[in-house]
């Protein structure tokens, strides 16, 4: 059960009133309806209140109140820690461990001899940020009280795909999706591992049959088995029509985790779908993801910034926003019009073909993201709109995202003006930025 706070006053008899950031968080992420539970806290009694949605407003959420936990699931003494401020993003993980922990207030401490030196503004941001850190970690463990990876290397098969789509997952790190429309060579695509929620609903907007070794149980089960998500889904807890014949071992060597040497098998895929009675066409609704130059024609932008090396998440890497632990990046070539991918400082290689992985254009797309609980669960909004960045023919062109028609179109992408951007012809690459963490983008002219 999902867990919000509010402030005292929104608690008026048996109406609770949500609202704030949570109210994007329950309508457009969470994508809850009139009638589903919740849990309500209010950081001063220590109760729970159980309520129901009732309504929703532009920036309200109307809940109805149904019973109050009076059981405190507080310490019976309040701990407040004084903490130095460490280097780096060290003092996120401190604040969740302690709020974990049952700690009622944290002080940070800007000792004598502490690196760290924040003035007023930037000790504003980092306040903010601690504090939604501190939520994230009371509503995981029910507290009433506010206080893409290195060995899964090589994958095989992605360089046929049609849209690589890159997205920060727990522990800091990125997790890939791809998108194929072509896969006729290919014996196998992998290794294979399991979903979170904003991955399957941006491949809803591509009216793909998704496939999946596990699942993020808690916020995927109940999306992932709908009647409208075509999904070929190994059999694990959560998936309620698995599809196992889709899908095998692979011996790698013995450098290699068990959870790196699951794949998706194409003549097993072929089975599934035809077992499953999933349409392999697009149906009549299908809305294009992106606008191509014409066939023979190169989309030059002659009037843009140069970018002929990118970063989505810095050169340096010193950061949290999922793209800091591998240090990716994109290097142009004017002689093919390609970018190509590294990871790590090597060449990111294909390992159906040997050669490393490119694409004809990058895409950074900035979403609101959030930590769901203790087990750094995030949760981002793929849905409305937002900024991005299109890299194509060298060039940068800054502009907007937008998916504002459902679950079953795509995100499109527009330049400053309005213009729907003109890409230039073969496959794309999106990395998903979130957006408190745009500051560490970079590119090289």
């Amino acid at each position: 059960m999902y867990h919000f706070f509010v402030e005292p006053s929104q608690i008026q008899g048996k109406r609770i009133v949500i609202t704030g950031g949570d109210v994007n968080h329950i309508k457009n992420v969470l994508r809850m309806k009139a009638g589903e539970e919740i849990a309500v806290s209010n950081g001063v009694d220590g109760k729970e209140y159980r309520c129901g949605i009732e309504a929703f407003s532009e920036e309200e959420v109307i809940c109805s109140l149904r019973f109050v936990k009076e059981e405190g699931v507080e310490l019976p003494s309040r701990i407040c820690l004084f903490q130095g401020l460490p280097k780096a993003d060290k003092m996120e993980l401190i604040v969740q461990k302690a709020v974990e922990l049952g700690v009622s207030e944290i002080v940070p401490v800007a000792a004598g001899r502490c690196v760290v030196k924040l003035d007023e503004k930037k000790a504003k941001a980092k306040t903010a940020r601690w504090q939604g850190i501190a939520e994230a970690a009371a509503k995981q463990s029910r507290r009433g009280m506010i206080p893409n990876n290195k060995p899964a290397m090589p994958q095989y098969g992605l360089s046929k795909a049609a849209i690589i789509y890159e997205a920060p997952v727990e522990g800091r790190i990125t997790r890939l999706m791809a998108v194929f429309e072509d896969f006729d060579d290919l014996g196998r695509i992998g290794p294979v591992r399991s979903s979170r929620d904003y991955f399957l609903y941006t491949a809803m907007g591509y009216e793909a049959i998704y496939c999946n070794w596990g699942l993020a149980v808690p916020y995927v089960e109940a999306l992932i088995n709908r009647d409208d998500v075509y999904n070929v889904s190994a059999a694990v807890e959560g998936i309620h029509n698995p599809a196992d014949e889709a899908y095998s071992r692979v011996k790698r060597g013995p450098n290699y985790a068990l959870e790196f040497t699951g794949y998706l098998m194409i003549d097993g895929l072929m089975k599934a779908v035809d077992r499953l009675g999933y349409d392999w066409n697009y149906d009549d609704a299908y809305v294009r993801p992106f606008l191509f130059v014409e066939d023979g024609s190169f989309a030059d932008y002659a009037d843009r910034e140069s970018a002929v090396r990118i970063y989505p998440g810095g050169e340096s890497g010193s950061n949290s926003s999922g793209y800091g632990s591998y240090h990716p990046y994109f290097e142009y070539h004017e002689d093919d019009h390609l970018y190509y991918r590294f990871q790590d400082g090597k060449q990111q290689i294909d390992e159906y073909t040997g050669n490393q992985l490119t694409v004809s254009n990058v895409i950074f797309q900035y979403c609101y993201g959030e930590v769901r609980d203790a087990h750094d669960y995030l949760a981002f909004n793929v849905h409305g709109e937002g900024e991005a960045l299109v890299f194509t023919g060298g060039k940068v062109i800054k502009g907007t995202w937008k998916r504002l028609d459902g679950d079953f179109t795509p995100a499109r992408f527009y330049d400053e003006n309005g213009d729907e951007i003109i890409m230039n012809q073969g496959a794309t690459w999106i990395c998903n930025i979130w957006d408190e963490y745009a500051e560490f983008i970079e590119w090289k002219s």
